[in-house]
C-alpha cells in the first residue's frame, strides 16, 4: 500500500501546529501510519521539518500569487496577502519557531524569494508615499511574518477568535507602517 506523502506532511503540519513538541511516534499516529513507515519517508525530525519547510514555502508562494501583490495600493496588497496566507498560518507559526531553519548557510532559498516579494510591496508603498520610509522593507517583512506566527498561535490557543486573524494582523502592521501626517512632519 502506497503512502500519500502529502497527506503525511499535512497531518504532521496539523499536529505540530497544535503541539510543536510532538514526537515522531505522535506524528506517525496522526498520519495513520507506523513509525517505521514514517521513518522510511523522513529519516528523523530534521528531515520532516525540512519537508514541512518546503510545504510552507510552497503555500506562501501560492498565497503571494493569489494576493496579486502588484495590484493597487500597498496597504490593500498586504491585506489581501494576510487573507490568502491565513490557511497556512499555523504551519508558518510552527516553522517560525524552528530556529535551525535560519542557521548557517543552508537556509532555504525559498525564504529569500518570499522575503523579496513581500519587501517589494513595502518598497512600492514607500515610493508612493503610502508607507513610512523610516521602517525598512526588510523589517516590515519580518514584522509581518512575526505577526502571522503570533496571530496563528493566539487563534489556535483560543485566546482570539479565528474571524479576527486577518483584521488584527493587517491593521496592527499597517497602523504602524502607514505614513501619517505626524510621521511626514517628523521627517522634515
Amino acid at each position: 500500500m502506497a503512502v500519500d506523502r502529502d497527506l503525511v506532511l499535512r497531518s504532521a503540519a496539523t499536529l505540530l501546529t497544535h503541539k510543536s513538541t510532538a514526537t515522531m511516534d505522535e506524528v506517525a499516529k496522526a498520519a495513520g501510519i507506523s513509525r517505521a513507515t514514517l521513518h522510511r519517508h523522513f529519516a528523523g525530525r530534521d528531515s520532516l521539518v525540512r519537508a514541512l519547510e518546503a510545504l510552507g514555502i510552497a503555500e506562501c508562494e501560492a498565497a503571494l500569487d493569489a494576493a496579486r501583490l502588484g495590484e493597487g495600493p500597498a496597504g490593500d496588497a498586504v491585506r489581501r496577502l494576510v487573507r490568502e496566507i491565513e490557511p497556512a498560518a499555523g504551519l508558518l507559526s510552527f516553522l517560525y519557531t524552528e530556529n535551525q531553519l535560519f542557521e548557517g548557510e543552508e537556509q532555504n532559498e525559498g525564504w529569500a524569494r518570499l522575503d523579496e516579494r513581500i519587501s517589494e510591496v513595502f518598497r512600492r508603498g514607500q515610493l508612493s508615499g503610502e508607507i513610512r520610509i523610516d521602517l525598512t522593507p526588510a523589517w516590515l517583512t519580518e514584522a509581518l511574518f512575526g505577526l502571522i506566527a503570533s496571530g496563528a498561535y493566539v487563534v489556535l490557543s483560543g485566546k482570539v477568535a479565528p474571524k479576527d486573524f486577518h483584521h488584527m494582523i493587517a491593521e496592527l502592521l499597517l497602523g504602524g507602517a502607514l505614513r501619517t501626517d505626524t510621521s511626514r512632519n517628523e521627517e522634515s
